[in-house]
């Protein structure tokens, strides 16, 4: 597996930060709005021909499988790298055998977990790799530590330690960071769409970039804008940019109930 396509390696803390951020994002989708196909993927039950010989005769077993998170932000289940030792750490190995074992939100949080610590491990690998010293260590953690963990943006978590910032005290309201209110139907279609930009209500987009700025994307982890369009699940009332779960304002206006992909996933395996 190579750091970049074209086997160019991050030499920089900028580099190795756009580095990790694409390679979290794939990750991301995996457990969110790709999950689906990552849950499929990872079967324990699934068999693969090894190209070893036992008696002159091809054999079956059991594979443990490994989820790769890449630069441009897609993600991958496969085998481990062959080669010894490997290119980059290796992430957790037989992530599937656990799979029918555990509850689906369980598997997917320790899943997560172990992606966050192999994302820090490849960060960390460049960094020595490359000889950096304190201050650059330093500057690369502090902007990996800007952003939600994987496991944070899996569980919810990163949404409820928003929902309890407390707010500027400026504020001419009582609003806290949390998520947009769901307070009525009305409401509800009304968030779906981006705020207006009429100069009149300048200081209203204001409270609202400060109320919301604390929302985190439920797929990629990337905090509220007022220049995005945002969709909130009606079922776990999560906050997704619409091009992260490939809805369009025009769609969102017809859509009654919305489900994000988790969701409808669920349902449709019960």
């Amino acid at each position: 597996m190579e750091g970049m396509p074209g086997g160019y390696h991050p030499r920089t803390p900028e580099e190795v930060f756009r580095d990790f951020r694409g390679r979290r994002a794939g990750m991301i989708k995996a457990l969110t709005t790709d999950v689906e196909k990552f849950y499929q993927q990872c079967d324990p039950d699934s068999l693969r021909q090894r190209r070893k010989k036992k008696n002159e005769r091809f054999f079956f077993e059991k594979e443990n499988l490994c989820l790769y998170g890449f630069p441009n932000e897609t993600w991958e289940v496969t085998l481990p790298a062959e080669e010894v030792p490997p290119e980059l750490p290796e992430p957790a190995l037989g992530i599937n055998f656990a799979r029918d074992g555990m509850d689906e939100k369980d598997w997917l949080s320790l899943v997560a977990v172990h992606s966050d610590a192999w994302l820090l491990s490849v960060a960390f690998y460049f960094g020595a790799r490359f000889g950096f010293d304190k201050e650059a260590r330093k500057q690369l953690f502090h902007m990996i530590n800007g952003l939600p963990t994987i496991y944070e943006v899996v569980t919810g978590t990163a949404k409820k330690q928003s929902k309890e910032k407390p707010t500027n005290s400026s504020s001419k309201s009582n609003k806290t960071g949390s998520k947009p209110s769901r307070q009525s139907e009305s409401h509800t279609k009304a968030s779906k769409m981006p705020p207006p930009k009429d100069e009149e209500e300048s200081e209203g987009e204001d409270q609202d970039e400060e109320e919301h700025g604390n929302t985190l994307c439920g797929a990629c982890g990337d905090n509220y804008a007022n220049d995005e369009f945002w969709i909130c699940c009606d079922i776990c009332e999560r906050w997704f940019h619409g091009k992260c779960v490939r809805i369009t304002p025009a769609r969102a206006e017809h859509i009654k109930q919305y489900k994000c992909p988790a969701c409808s996933n669920k349902r449709a395996r019960a």
